[in-house]
């Protein structure tokens, strides 16, 4: 799925910046060569990078005695 039109930046391009190390939109951005251009993506794009943030959080797993 296209995330921005703009700069023809995908989904799968952005979480892949996410998994590489970059932490917010713009550091995915810009590790991409790109920057915002009209900014209509900006929501969705923050929105996935924490959902891609998230699924890559260590999980903490409660032991019971």
């Amino acid at each position: 799925m296209i995330v921005c039109s703009c700069n023809r930046i995908t989904e799968q391009d952005l979480r892949a910046a996410v998994r590489g190390g970059c932490p917010t939109v713009d550091s995915a951005y810009r590790a991409m060569g790109s920057e915002f251009e009209c900014g209509c993506c900006r929501d969705y794009a923050e929105e996935l990078v924490a959902d891609e943030r998230r699924a890559r959080k260590p999980r903490l797993v409660s032991v019971t005695a």
